[in-house]
């Protein structure tokens, strides 16, 4: 091996500076060159790549988003873009690929995989939804971003007596809805994996009304089939039954934005480090992931186009503990 590319792919996530950093170091060490693709998918189709020594990727590790840039490539998708993706790398004399993302990504890291090319993957989504992971990077910081928001909401819920519905995201999993609802205490979880209609909502804020609650936090995500829409719908029928006045925050794209928190930093170097050490091994056509807090490796083919649910069980706790 003498030299290897890395990229970023998919939507940001904090963190993702941290792993193009401890990647591009950690192959280094080893006396290979790295390159950094621009862009994504789209950068390896068009060729945009550069060598990345060690100072390149120093003073990035706090920030957010990915300074490699990502984008969409519908021509990845098709095998003629791959055919010309591989071809660029050959021209430049690269032996293996460290893809950086979500589910999205790794598809196209299986895709390359297949096609014979040595790949290896680091899960690196907001939303935690990656089978071969206990965790992704930038989840932490997505949940106490969200957490943050729900703590804000709170004071002023409390100081005027009015519920308030939080949106934060999470398109297919509420593993970000889920974890910082139960750290800030909501009163109501909706998540995609367990449908909750808004009656049960309603019945829920009244409750807690009666209880003597002097405010209350539903936190949604995006992507609940009755969602905050819904919701906002048959408060504005029911508004006098509830009990509380209802407001609606939605946190969008605010929840990927920040620094990354430590345990983010500390994930994607781990996972970085990781890539490289994959690669002197002779392993590829594998997602390196934490497992129980050790390094694990799992075949590509095993995680594309699957998704990790929240565990909705812990749904029952965080209603207990909402009493």
């Amino acid at each position: 091996m003498k030299r290897i590319a890395v990229l970023t792919s998919g939507g940001d996530a904090p963190g993702m500076n941290a792993a193009v950093r401890a990647v591009t170091r950690g192959t280094l060490a080893k006396g290979w060159e790295v390159l950094g693709v621009r862009n994504g998918y789209a950068g390896l189709v068009a060729g945009t790549m550069e060598p990345l020594a060690a100072r390149d990727v120093g003073g990035i590790m706090q920030d957010g988003g990915t300074a490699l840039g990502s984008a969409r490539s519908p021509e990845f998708t098709e095998a003629a873009g791959r055919e010309k993706a591989l071809r660029n790398l050959a021209t430049r004399g690269v032996e293996a690929l460290v893809v950086i993302g979500g589910n999205g990504s790794q598809t196209g890291s299986a895709a390359l995989s297949r096609e014979g090319f040595s790949v290896v993957g680091i899960p690196s989504t907001i939303d935690n939804d990656l089978y071969g992971t206990d965790v992704s990077i930038g989840a932490d910081t997505a949940i106490n971003v969200t957490l943050e928001a729900i703590d804000r909401l709170r004071t002023t819920a409390s100081s005027h007596q009015r519920a308030f519905l939080v949106e934060t995201m999470g398109r297919d999993c509420g593993y970000i809805a889920l974890m910082a609802g139960i750290a800030g205490g909501a009163e109501v979880i909706v998540i995609p994996e367990r449908d909750i209609e808004p009656p049960e909502v309603a019945e829920r804020l009244r409750a807690a009304y009666r209880r003597g609650k002097t405010h209350a936090i539903v936190v949604v995500a995006e992507g609940a089939r009755r969602g905050v829409h819904a919701l906002m719908e048959h408060y504005k029928e029911h508004r006098d039954s509830i009990g509380f006045e209802l407001r609606l925050t939605r946190l969008g794209h605010v929840v990927r934005g920040g620094a990354p928190s430590a345990a983010d930093r500390v994930l994607a170097t781990r996972l970085g480090a990781a890539a490289a050490d994959a690669l002197a091994a002779g392993r590829h056509g594998v997602l390196v992931g934490l497992v129980r807090n050790e390094i694990e490796q799992t075949a590509l083919g095993e995680i594309a186009g699957r998704m990790r649910p929240a565990d909705a069980g812990l749904l029952e706790m965080a209603r207990t503990m909402a009493l």
